[in-house]
């Protein structure tokens, strides 16, 4: 039976609940573009099922931040989702901080070490610092989510470095986290 993997790209396309925006690039577009790249690479492993939490570049979910965030783990739990990955990208006052981190509700859950193999691939892909995976029970996803959930920072819109990395390869990201993936389940 196939693992089913959820694929939130964070953010909608417009607000409320849009994403971050730097040197004419928008963090929802980013995620979006690496998510579905992600779906394909998954889809195409007889291993895995994977779905998207927006189908279209202006699919807009939920009419508040609050009801956007519900509706993405509403989509999970109601599928049942064995894993949940929320991909996004970071912003900083501080042009300088780049690099990729991850998020997940317990660094005592599965999630720990699926979000570790996802940034040791991603590093693996784009050559982008590891900034290390850390525990916020606070984040909507990761605690409304019935199965394992890593939130994924790609990299910093705010850096001009992976600005340009975000926005000329993203299927580097996308497989990035699919060998991530692959590692965690012992398929690579």
């Amino acid at each position: 039976m196939a693992i089913k993997i959820f694929i939130d790209q964070g953010h909608n396309p417009v607000n409320p609940n849009a994403g971050a925006e730097a040197f004419g690039v928008r963090e929802q577009d980013v995620n979006y573009d690496i998510g579905v790249r992600l779906a394909t690479l998954l889809n195409a492993n007889p291993n895995f099922e994977a779905r998207l939490s927006r189908n279209s570049p202006t699919e807009q979910l939920g009419t508040s931040t609050l009801t956007s965030l519900q509706a993405r783990t509403d989509m999970a739990n109601s599928w049942g989702a064995d894993y949940f990955i929320s991909i996004h990208a970071n912003a900083s006052p501080n042009p300088n901080i780049r690099g990729s981190e991850a998020y997940v509700f317990s660094v005592n859950s599965p999630a720990y070490e699926l979000a570790n193999r996802i940034l040791e691939f991603l590093h693996y892909m784009t050559l982008l610092p590891t900034l290390g995976v850390f525990e916020r029970p606070s984040l909507f996803v990761l605690r409304n989510t019935n199965m394992p959930a890593v939130l994924v920072e790609t990299g910093y819109l705010t850096n001009p470095i992976d600005n340009n990395l975000l926005v000329t390869d993203p299927q580097s990201f996308a497989r990035g986290i699919y060998l991530g993936i692959l590692s965690y389940f012992g398929l690579l």
